[in-house]
């Protein structure tokens, strides 16, 4: 009895050092993993990952649709300075004590920055074809596109809804 009392101490005792051992590897077993095999996973996954971020980029055909003869002119506006035009005309635009005249004409200039913008990175834009509705539509899918392409432009506040026009 006392012999079977001295080894379920001497188990208990074990128990206590190798439990905290086991679950320290058990949480860094990935880079122990990584340790042994000379880090060979870590760079199977990254350049898996990095595939699958070119073919969802595809960044040669968004650098085919820029124009870069454009970017040559003398007369082409700096996209830093459109990008900054439109983000003080978002800013009037959901402005609410304005005469309609006013805010027809921001709404005017922002869809004329918007179009300098999409040429200048080579998205397609339809507003000058497009009236009431279908415009506003048009104006949140090139906002998308726009941040898509790294363009970030501010998101109307709540408090302040856009106007229609």
């Amino acid at each position: 009895m006392e012999v079977l009392r001295v080894l379920l101490l001497a188990l208990a005792l074990v128990a206590v050092v190798f439990v905290p051992v086991l679950i320290a590897l058990a949480i860094g077993i990935d880079g122990v993993v990584d340790r042994l095999t000379g880090g060979r996973r870590r760079q199977r996954q990254e350049r898996r990952l990095i595939a699958r971020l070119d073919e969802a980029a595809d960044a040669e055909a968004i650098a085919g649709r820029i124009d870069l003869e454009a970017f040559d002119r003398t007369d082409r506006r700096p996209l830093e300075q459109i990008a900054a035009d439109l983000r003080c005309l978002r800013r009037d635009r959901v402005g609410g004590s304005r005469s309609v005249l006013w805010h027809s004409e921001v709404l005017d200039a922002y869809d004329h920055r918007l179009s300098l913008a999409c040429r200048a990175l080579g998205i397609s834009e339809h507003l000058a074809e497009l009236t009431g509705l279908d415009r506003q539509i048009e104006r949140v899918r090139i906002e998308a596109e726009l941040d898509a392409a790294g363009l970030r432009l501010p998101v109307n506040r709540p408090e302040q809804p856009e106007r229609n026009r």
